[in-house]
């Protein structure tokens, strides 16, 4: 009787044991006490961190676009300019001459001013990203009973089972999608 009682308690046993892993795997997360994700991918990867680039990329394209346009001005101006040149007083076309300086120079510094305004938002984009999608990463680290979560660039070995990278971005695009509408941003104006 007690060899078939112990027989029912180790398959039961052995039954519930091998349940956790079973659960753990249909809630798709690993349990461990460290897991690894990769930032870059799961920006690069995710609806939200494609947005965040495209939205960067067309601010971009668009200061591209101004300053072009503000060039084929600048040139048309100088063609007027030098056309005017034999035609006009010395000290006239000096005035001239000087005002077309000062705005070509104006015009460079708030080029140059955009420029670094853009490259500051784009420097932020990571840390926007992870503001955001931080609570679906707890969330991974709370169902996988983990420790810590660690980025991939810093681990020198690990197993893929460890790196939750893919279904974090799977969760990203489930429960944030492309992301959150910014409130009012200090875009780049080029007015």
């Amino acid at each position: 009787m007690r060899a078939a009682l112990a027989g029912v308690g180790l398959c039961l046993g052995l039954f519930l044991g091998a349940a956790l892993p079973v659960s753990a795997q249909q809630m798709g997360v690993i349990q461990s006490d460290v897991l690894v994700i990769d930032p870059e991918r799961m920006l690069l990867e995710s609806d939200y961190g494609k947005r965040l680039q495209a939205e960067i990329q067309a601010e971009r394209d668009g200061l591209i676009a101004y300053n072009e346009k503000v060039a084929q001005e600048l040139e048309a101006e100088e063609q007027r300019l030098t056309a005017l040149r034999s035609t006009t007083p010395a000290n006239e076309f000096r005035a001239l001459a000087d005002a077309f300086d000062q705005r070509v120079e104006e015009l460079r510094l708030e080029s140059e001013r955009l420029s670094r305004e853009l490259e500051r938002r784009r420097e932020m984009i990571p840390i926007q990203f992870m503001r955001v999608v931080q609570p679906v990463l707890s969330e991974l680290l709370t169902e996988a009973n983990a420790m810590v979560m660690i980025d991939v660039r810093t681990v020198m070995l690990h197993t893929s089972a460890s790196d939750v990278t893919e279904l974090a971005v799977q969760r990203i695009n489930a429960k944030i999608g492309a992301g959150p509408l910014a409130p009012e941003q200090s875009a780049p104006s080029r007015d």
